[in-house]
């Protein structure tokens, strides 16, 4: 029993694990071909045709004397014929057991360990980084995206600025057929508008930028009127506009409160709704109702509202009446042409030349002789 066990670790340690070699697939230069963008793969070597892929079958295992070393194979002659039969059955379990998929991958896996841990404890030589050079373009600045030097332009493109433009051209194309294509559908959600309801008082109010990113964007803003709350008193009432403070508007008895300190605006949203269920639970407490604290209404600043004046209103009476005076100054006007007494304007304007071209021109003042005249002139 022992000589088995014997034979068995020898089989097992001459043996050595088969890790299989992936097939070394080498790309061959072909020529240009402008249908095809699949790669060309040549045959493996003549050195690598003993080694199949994985997963591949395996031939049957066959005991071959030759395989074995010299001192293996003149301990193998001194065996007995039902000895070298017990030998050859064992050898061939061993195979088996050592190319099982549960040996092979537990054997893979300490030799990748192996590796990694020689990899690890190897130290490596550093290789310096290379230094990148600005381009034109980014001289003097500093290059956050790491862009490095500008290519060389061979006039086979066309400039950034262009890109910009075509980049915006297929945006606008982009939102175009949405317009077109998709917007119609949305026809088919819309619903008639239907005024709020006594039972929901709050009133939230959003903001979107079409898709654009903003910190304003989660801002959600809350509008009430504290009469239409229900369940509160006339006091419990005067108390809440006494909690809510100058978020109070007493001439349009409005509450606005905003809040954009979360994230989103659903958390924006139910920030505010508990608090003005905390502000309802304060207010309907009568362990304390502010009694002696009194309304201050500073902080609200009305705007003078101007009104357009009734008489310059254009009523219909009022038309009447423009009406009738237009006519009575017409017939005037018609009178006094009749009688010689209406003044034209442009009469009077041809009278006025004419006198002022009758008039004699005044001679023209003629300096002295002298240096000095004009600045006696001048004098």
């Amino acid at each position: 029993m022992a000589t088995s066990f014997n034979r068995l670790g020898f089989i097992v340690l001459r043996h050595s694990h088969r890790i299989h070699r992936r097939s070394k697939q080498k790309i061959g230069l072909a020529a240009y071909r402008p249908l095809h963008s699949t790669p060309i793969y040549r045959a493996p070597a003549d050195d690598d045709d003993d080694v199949g892929p994985p997963g591949a079958p395996k031939e049957p295992y066959s005991f071959d004397r030759s395989s074995l070393n010299p001192k293996s194979r003149q301990q193998y002659d001194l065996l007995s014929p039902e000895e070298r039969a017990q030998y050859q059955k064992e050898e061939q379990a061993a195979h088996e057991h050592l190319n099982s998929p549960a040996v092979e991958s537990k054997m893979q896996g300490f030799v990748n360990q192996a590796v990694y841990d020689i990899n690890r404890e190897t130290p490596r030589e550093r290789e310096p980084p290379l230094r990148i050079t600005p381009g034109l373009m980014a001289m003097g600045e500093v290059d956050e995206q790491g862009s490095g030097e500008d290519d060389e332009f061979d006039g086979d493109d066309i400039t950034s600025t262009a890109h910009g433009e075509l980049e915006q051209h297929r945006e606008i194309r982009d939102y175009a057929r949405i317009a077109a294509w998709e917007m119609p559908l949305l026809s088919k959600l819309a619903k008639p508008f239907e005024l709020p309801s006594v039972q929901k008082p709050l009133r939230f109010r959003y903001t979107s930028y079409m898709g654009e990113t903003h910190p304003a964007a989660n801002k959600v803003v809350l509008e009430f009127c504290t009469r239409d709350l229900p369940k509160l008193t006339e006091a419990q009432r005067i108390k809440l506009v006494k909690l809510v403070g100058v978020r109070y508007n007493p001439e349009k008895d409005l509450v606005k409160m905003s809040c954009e300190m979360f994230e989103t605006q659903a958390q924006n949203k139910r920030y505010l709704g508990d608090l003005v269920d905390t502000l309802m639970a304060e207010a309907q407490d009568p362990t304390d109702m502010f009694e002696d604290v009194p309304l201050d209404f500073r902080h609200h600043k009305p705007k003078p509202k101007f009104e357009f004046p009734e008489k310059w209103k254009l009523t219909e009476q009022r038309k009447e009446e423009l009406a009738a005076n237009w006519q009575q100054g017409t017939l005037k006007d018609q009178e006094k042409e009749a009688a010689g007494q209406l003044i034209a304007g442009s009469k009077v304007i041809e009278q006025a030349l004419e006198a002022m071209s009758l008039r004699a021109p005044a001679q023209p003042t003629v300096p002295p002789p002298g240096g000095k005249g004009r600045r006696q002139l001048a004098r």
